[in-house]
């Protein structure tokens, strides 16, 4: 115990652990190592900084590295880049601003997060080519597109952008949770958008019902739609011109490639720590590794499904922050479980809510050995005399024989992205549809009518069932 507690990764699983080991443990030593400038951001929140709901990107930080260092006495070190672990002799190597050095720990925590995917596309490397999952990348947007970028340096390649001229059409390869908020992002700004996804569907894993409301609605914003699709390249002298796509050659100025995250999870492999069947860093229920005196959350780390009782990787901000607390509890000397996961999430698609926890894919679920039975029902978000209610379209998901509750998924214009809470928690409880069908949920006109739209569902599928 003579060794801090060490942790490799400076965002939400990292810094949560570090905070709440620090506060249960006060005489413990905890070192954080950064490889970048920012900690404890809200990258969810990026964009919105584009679009320029939120002003700054200072605004999407949650507590500045002067905070941990003076007011919760953590010595975090940014710029610090860890190249290498020693399970053996239990140090790591780190390269930092003033050279190489080696760091003993009692315990190690590999919260490394995860990077955006970059696919082997032609003109991955010309100019206005971005991908969007840090906050430089989010600045280089910004400045791509004429706009100020206040209060913070943005570098070298922003630098150049400023001498561009302002794009008047995009393209963004994806059609998943960042190409559909950034298409609000791009609209907002006048750029004509082109959206390429090579599966059938937008939002592949809110179901195709919820999917096919959405892009109806992104046909109505005036987003072109090339569904179905697979990007061959994106080609231009210097810069993107033009995006390459089956029979069609599209002109853009810009392009966003968002086509999901994979888990760095490579500095944990190269030290043999096991890895899981999606790719991501194997652990068990306290977020452990195969090796005792390593531990593993966020982004770069497995979780396991709370329907399917299988390790999946499902990166979103709340896991990440819950399994770092508990594990920096567990450190401190209460063992304390990462909890379970439901793959709960919610997007905003310009004037729409989407929302999504569980299994809804039906071959999912019968890999999981579930025999799915589901429906989809439309219902209004408010009594039916009170005005301003909005049709809510619900799509819920059973076992036959179990009749347990498997997932969900929502879409309208308003009461999706809470009433998909409902559904996660009777997930995580276990319930039958008949048991969520008779909840005692809140009604008041203004909010919900007598029967809110979720036990209809459930009182639909009950009886199907």
């Amino acid at each position: 115990m003579s060794e801090p507690v060490v942790v490799v990764g400076g965002d939400a699983a990292g810094m949560s652990a570090a905070s709440k080991f620090k506060r249960d443990a006060p005489d413990r030593e905890v070192v954080v190592f950064e490889k970048g400038d920012w900690v404890s951001y809200g990258a969810c929140g990026l964009p919105y900084y584009v679009k320029g709901e939120v002003e700054t990107l200072a605004d999407l930080v949650s507590v500045t590295p002067e905070s941990f260092i003076e007011e919760r006495g953590i010595d975090l070190r940014t710029n610090h880049e860890v190249t290498a672990i020693d399970r053996d002799a239990m140090t790591i190597t780190v390269e930092g601003p003033d050279g190489e050095f080696e760091q003993a720990y009692s315990d190690l925590l590999v919260a490394t997060g995860a990077r955006a995917v970059e696919p082997p596309l032609d003109g991955m490397d010309l100019e206005g080519v971005f991908t969007l999952h840090n906050m430089g990348e989010a600045a280089d947007v910004r400045q791509y597109l004429g706009l100020e970028t206040p209060t913070v340096d943005y570098g070298e390649a922003a630098s150049e952008y400023a001498e561009a001229e302002d794009p008047d059409a995009v393209g963004i390869i994806g059609g998943g949770y960042v190409g559909v908020e950034m298409a609000e992002a791009f609209a907002h700004h006048g750029l004509d958008v082109h959206m390429f996804e090579m599966l059938p569907h937008t939002l592949q894993p809110f179901g195709a019902e919820a999917a096919a409301t959405v892009e109806d609605h992104l046909r109505d914003q005036g987003v072109t739609l090339h569904l179905d699709t697979s990007v061959d390249g994106m080609h231009g002298d210097d810069r993107v011109e033009r995006i390459a796509a089956g029979d069609e050659d599209v002109p853009v100025d810009l392009a966003l490639v968002g086509v999901g995250v994979a888990p760095n999870a490579e500095l944990a492999a190269d030290a043999g720590i096991e890895l899981g069947p999606t790719g991501a860093i194997a652990t068990d229920e306290y977020g452990r590794t195969n090796d005792e005196h390593v531990y593993a959350a966020g982004d770069n780390a497995e979780a396991t499904h709370v329907v399917t009782g299988e390790p999946d990787h499902v990166p979103l901000a709340l896991t990440a922050n819950r399994a770092g607390r508990a594990i920096g509890m567990t450190l401190a000397g209460d063992p304390t479980p990462v909890g379970e996961i439901a793959g709960t999430a919610a997007v905003k698609a310009f004037d729409l809510e989407v929302a999504r926890t569980g299994v809804i894919d039906e071959d999912q679920a019968e890999e999981a050995g579930f025999d799915p039975v589901s429906v989809t029902i439309t219902a209004q978000s408010r009594a039916h005399y009170y005005p301003g209610g909005e049709e809510v379209q619900i799509t819920l998901v059973a076992d036959r024989e179990s009749e347990r509750v498997l997932g969900a998924s929502m879409v309208g214009r308003e009461g999706v992205a809470k009433r998909i809470d409902t559904v996660a928690t009777a997930l995580h409880a276990e319930m039958t549809v008949e048991q969520l069908s008779y909840l005692d949920l809140a009604y008041a006109p203004p909010f919900s009518p007598v029967w809110d739209p979720v036990l209809t569902a459930a009182k639909v599928l009950d009886g199907k069932l």
